[in-house]
């Protein structure tokens, strides 16, 4: 029994570690063209927000319509034999 409660207990730390890592991890920022845009991707919803900034302070966010995918590449085409 004493075996079961102990892996209970490591099996619950690493479930409470992983969502406390996701959380806190659950905006991602991407560089804009420019200093003053940024794009701001909610990981757990999938939103995307435009931040703009005009000098420094806090910078203003709004909802944005994105289409595709952050990082797709077109795959090589195989030549067969």
């Amino acid at each position: 029994m004493p075996i079961y409660v102990g892996a209970a207990m490591i099996a619950v730390a690493i479930l409470l570690s992983t969502l406390i890592t996701g959380l806190s991890s659950r905006y991602v920022g991407l560089d804009g063209p420019s200093d003053e845009n940024m794009w701001l991707v909610d990981r757990l919803t999938g939103s995307v927000y435009r931040c703009q900034a005009e000098g420094r302070g806090r910078a203003t966010c709004e909802p944005d319509v994105a289409t595709g995918s952050l990082g797709d590449r077109p795959k090589p085409q195989k030549n067969g034999p």
